[in-house]
């Protein structure tokens, strides 16, 4: 096992960009460098674990809530406390209720979920979650009506609120979403709420410059988004040095071909060895190379 990379920060961000269908990027950033990146079919457990085995373990991890991440977590940087982004918490539940939500539960459970960003202290937490199992039962009678479906299904008449509600829930009883003000964590500075670093610092620009260059195939997409990553790691090489080993356009689509082949025949990733990660690319000075996946 190649020596993990270690990061002077003691928080990481974590998200994954999707390049194509089966085509996703997951990102390791520190606020200041990349410190990892790997390429997989999709946000799922063990393409976590492939990215996260190569870092070493951080206090604090702050993702968007993609899948597979938790699971990982466990397994890999087991000690890493977990801060769900506040931002993605709101957006979650105003997928569920709507912009313009019709019924006043809809209504006040928006409202309340915007009201997150006010929490700036461990007293506003525990007047804010008050105020959420509050909602509950004001609710209990509007929430417990039933529907039948099209197959003549009892089903919740009102389930898209009860899952934004649930969604808050779990946060709070995973102890994710008011992380930020635990006290005891030691940290160089204050803990993050939000994934913003990643998302403004990292894949804004990677849409940005994917954007500028729209029409390349899915290898060049790929073959890019890997020079810029590397080019913003703690250590890059010159370019001239970084053009030797840089993946080509045939090694990439050689393997993400295969990829999606395996993909075809057996709809789900049996080993880490079916995504594309940095090593897989090209032949390399494993002394200088095998950290940046």
């Amino acid at each position: 096992m190649p020596p993990k990379i270690e990061t002077s920060r003691d928080v990481v961000f974590v998200d994954g960009i999707y390049l194509a269908k089966k085509a996703c990027i997951l990102i390791c950033y520190d606020g200041e460098y990349v410190l990892g990146w790997y390429l997989c079919r999709s946000e799922q457990s063990r393409s976590w674990q492939a990215l996260m085995q190569r870092i070493a373990t951080p206090i604090v991890v702050v993702p968007d809530g993609g899948p597979g991440l938790r699971k990982a977590l466990k397994k890999v940087w087991r000690t890493a406390k977990l801060q769900r982004c506040i931002v993605h918490a709101v957006w979650q539940v105003h997928r569920y209720t709507t912009r313009r939500p019709k019924t006043l539960a809809g209504i006040m459970l928006k409202d309340l979920a915007s009201d997150l960003y006010n929490v700036k202290t461990q007293e506003d937490a525990k007047i804010w979650i008050q105020r959420l199992f509050n909602w509950r039962v004001t609710f209990k009678e509007f929430l417990n009506e039933m529907t039948r479906d099209s197959n003549d299904n009892l089903r919740a008449t009102h389930e898209r609120l009860l899952k934004a509600y649930n969604s808050l829930v779990v946060l709070i009883n995973t102890e994710t979403m008011f992380r930020y003000l635990d006290e005891t964590l030691v940290l160089d500075k204050e803990c993050p709420r939000t994934n913003n670093p990643i998302e403004g610092g990292v894949n804004a620009q990677l849409r940005r410059l994917l954007r500028y260059h729209r029409g390349m195939s899915v290898e060049k997409r790929i073959k890019a988004v890997f020079w810029w990553c590397y080019l913003h790691s703690p250590r890059p090489l010159s370019a001239k040095e970084i053009l030797k080993v840089m993946p080509t356009d045939a090694s990439i689509s050689t393997i993400y071909s295969s990829m999606n082949e395996r993909a075809q025949l057996q709809g789900i990733i049996p080993t880490w060895g079916d995504a594309i990660s940095w090593g897989d690319l090209h032949n390399y000075d494993k002394l200088s190379f095998n950290d940046w996946d």
